[in-house]
């Protein structure tokens, strides 16, 4: 049998393993992980990431919406079908889906934390299919603008839960990236839309935008097919006392089904001090915990900001109104405006991922800046050219406008992108995430209907001088971002969402984790006994 000395030395490497992994300045889990499993050679990981592209695809059916509406507006098939619709017609047309958002997101953490992620991503799915039918198949104004009510209503159920979920069963290596990638893949389905539009413009009758308006199901129908055989988030499963599902769902896709993994018992114990602690503070029930506590309301000032910038840092012109944009600037053919769309599209979405990648090594912070500084830059440019090309039919300076919109687009998906969704999910503690995210998305919905519907009001009236409002608004946003931000990489998701609360919050997690998982190394230690394991841990 050892000696006490040889059990003490054993301790002692334990406490510098254990302690390296819990340091709250960087990844607790680092020491943790098995380097020799990857995304690329381990076969439970790829299995993992593929349910996770499934939950991705929710974006895209967002992003296709809005560029399809853009791409719709160059078809004369579809102006001639609803009436040639402008100004506020136009502007209610868009914003229709958004007032539809916003009667579901109330709903949606009912939805998601007493269902489950699976299930509030299956409900939408399935409004999304009817409501996307209903469109294809619209014979008037009214049947196209309830469709767009019934697409924005069923969006949020899965919009809501999708990423939240993607972030609660990734495997730690790769949340931060994977959770990014959730906005970014935005623009895979603005690709699809702009050309599909761009492909059927040539069809002389109402199926050149049908066709666009059945493709925009595709991503919901996967998932009406395929989502409830995901795998459920074990965060969800334990705060239902189902921790033995939620030991099983960790340890079958993060260690090759192996329960006493020390990576899967970190995670399993980490999650369990979390939600308890949560659960212990009184403040953390209900939608008044969203202001209850100081933590909280720096969270709630920082996500209520960041809803309100993704949406009127002037990207919305582009996403919604872009063929407007070029009329003004003497872009007038159907075929260019559908084709520089698509183009742009491409060069959106080799940014967004570009940056998704970036999030761990680069920062948080760095990426927000860089984005908002930039965007100022290009935005102030591009309402110079306008201008030029607006008093003196210059059109050079109608060119160079477009060469400054896709600068600008590259700034915004630098931060606004990636980082709008998954920043956002990260900072929120297990107990309000749900309903944080929720509210995220009602001010999203909020500010979208007024940019929707005022934008093509107020471009048509200041024509070059509603750039200015946008600029200054933007140095706005640098100097918000610059005082609030708080830079999150490489840690947990329970370390991250406990930064808000204090050193102490994220001492008590990781104290906690690190206790059980000391206790569990202990257990299989040469010659451990009751006693000796007992004079260890004292």
């Amino acid at each position: 049998m050892p000696s006490l000395s040889d059990r003490q030395a054993f301790q002692r490497e334990i406490d510098m393993v254990a302690g390296t992994a819990v340091g709250v300045q960087g990844a607790s889990f680092a020491h943790l992980v098995d380097s020799r499993r990857t995304w690329y050679n381990n076969r439970r990981i790829i299995i993992l990431n593929a349910w996770i592209v499934l939950l991705l695809i929710t974006s895209s059916t967002d992003g296709y919406d809005g560029s399809m509406m853009n791409g719709l507006q160059s078809l004369s098939q579809w102006e001639s079908a609803f009436g040639y619709p402008s100004g506020g017609k136009l502007g209610l047309l868009n914003a229709i889906q958004s007032v539809g958002a916003l009667a579901g997101y109330p709903l949606t953490p009912y939805v998601s934390d007493g269902l489950g992620r699976r299930k509030a991503i299956w409900l939408g799915a399935t409004i999304m299919c009817i409501a996307t039918a209903v469109q294809a198949a619209s014979q008037s104004v009214g049947m196209f603008i309830g469709a767009r009510f019934l697409i924005g209503f069923g969006l949020p159920f899965a919009a809501s839960a999708a990423p939240i979920l993607v972030a609660e069963i990734s495997y730690p290596t790769y949340r931060a990236p994977l959770t990014s990638l959730y906005n970014s893949l935005w623009y895979s389905g603005a690709i699809i839309a702009a050309w599909s539009t761009y492909g059927t413009f040539k069809i002389n009758s109402t199926w050149a935008w049908r066709i666009p308006s059945l493709l925009q199901a595709v991503p919901s129908v996967l998932q009406f097919v395929l989502v409830l055989f995901a795998p459920e988030s074990p965060r969800w499963l334990i705060s239902k006392g189902r921790e033995g599902e939620a030991l099983q769902t960790l340890a079958y896709y993060h260690a090759d089904g192996n329960e006493q993994d020390p990576l899967v018992q970190y995670e399993f114990e980490e999650i369990k001090a979390a939600i308890q602690l949560d659960r212990t503070v009184a403040s953390n029930v209900g939608w008044k915990s969203l202001i209850a506590t100081p933590g909280n309301r720096k969270r709630m000032r920082i996500i209520i900001a960041l809803a309100f910038f993704s949406q009127w840092s002037g990207n919305g012109l582009i996403s919604y109104y872009l063929s407007e944009v070029f009329a003004q600037i003497g872009i007038t053919s159907s075929a260019t405006q559908l084709l520089i769309n698509g183009i742009l599209q491409i060069w959106n979405l080799g940014w967004a991922v570009f940056a998704a990648l970036m999030v761990n090594r680069i920062g948080r912070r760095f990426l927000a800046l860089t984005s908002a500084a930039l965007m100022t830059l290009f935005y102030m440019a591009q309402a110079i050219c306008f201008a030029q090309y607006t008093q003196h039919r210059i059109p050079a300076a109608g060119h160079a406008v477009i060469v400054f919109i896709f600068l600008f687009s590259a700034a915004w998906d630098l931060a606004f992108i990636p980082l709008m969704v998954s920043y956002t999910i990260e900072i929120l503690p297990y107990n309000i995430r749900a309903k944080g995210f929720g509210v995220f998305h009602f001010v999203i919905s909020l500010a979208l209907i007024f940019n929707q519907y005022v934008n093509p009001i107020a471009l048509d009236a200041l024509g070059w001088k509603y750039y200015l409002v946008y600029v200054c608004w933007l140095a706005f946003e640098f100097v918000f971002l610059w005082a609030f931000l708080v830079e999150t990489k490489n840690r947990t998701l329970e370390e991250t969402a406990a930064l808000f609360d204090g050193e102490e919050a994220i001492q008590h997690i990781a104290y906690q984790a690190e206790k059980t998982y000391k206790d569990a190394l202990l257990e299989k230690a040469p010659g451990s006994s009751t006693a000796d394991n007992e004079v260890c841990k004292a």
